[in-house]
């Protein structure tokens, strides 16, 4: 392996780092944004039962802001939630931007990743290349170590950037993909809290503590 990489030439250093940087967000990634921590399942029953008992106070608004992301869009609904639609709404809106803006931390770079990894394989190829013609020149073609070795770290380097670029566009698209779910959850979950408001149909849900 160490041979392969020497054998690419020095433009193997920075698709090995883009690989090394590409692999640590996809971990970050995949821990960050499971459903768990991004949309727990019956948090919308929670927030009923918290009102059912008359317990929409502020320490309980603030778990609910802690525990998730989705949490946190909620909990911006619930402090508002003596104030006018347009305020409620407005609010919501403004935590769902920096929601957003946090899941779809690092994903910029990994896209970043995807798109020029395989331009440093390409630029490995030019010069590997261009090593070859240089030997042809020196050498003529009879010199099948020198043509060999500009072949050889063109196609080395070529192969690691491709290599480093598809994984890295696959995820990147997946995470957008899973991103995109959450955000479709979340405005479902707040619009329906929104209209409970409204209405009044949640039990008791202007009985809790006024938020600021």
């Amino acid at each position: 392996m160490l041979e392969i990489i020497l054998a690419g030439g020095w433009l193997m250093a920075p698709i090995i780092l883009c690989s090394i940087l590409s692999l640590t967000i996809i971990g970050e990634r995949f821990w960050a944004l499971q459903r768990k921590k991004v949309v727990p399942p019956g948090i919308g029953q929670q927030v009923e039962s918290w009102a059912a008992r008359h317990e929409l106070d502020r320490r309980h608004i603030e778990q609910l802001r802690a525990d998730s992301a989705m949490g946190r869009v909620l909990a911006a609904a619930l402090i508002n939630r003596h104030r006018s639609r347009a305020l409620i709404k407005e609010a919501v809106e403004d935590t769902g931007r920096h929601v957003v803006h946090e899941l779809e931390r690092f994903l910029n770079t990994l896209g970043t990743i995807a798109g020029i990894s395989p331009l440093l394989g390409l630029l490995g190829t030019v010069i590997g290349m261009i090593k070859v013609f240089a030997a042809i020149m020196a050498h003529g073609v009879g010199n099948a170590n020198q043509l060999a070795g500009g072949i050889s770290e063109a196609l080395i380097t070529t192969a690691a950037g491709l290599s480093v670029a598809i994984p890295s566009f696959f995820f990147y698209r997946y995470f957008k993909g899973r991103v995109e779910e959450y955000v479709v959850s979340m405005e479902e979950a707040a619009i329906n809290l929104i209209e409970a408001i409204e209405r009044g149909n949640v039990a008791q849900l202007r009985s809790g503590v006024p938020g600021g």
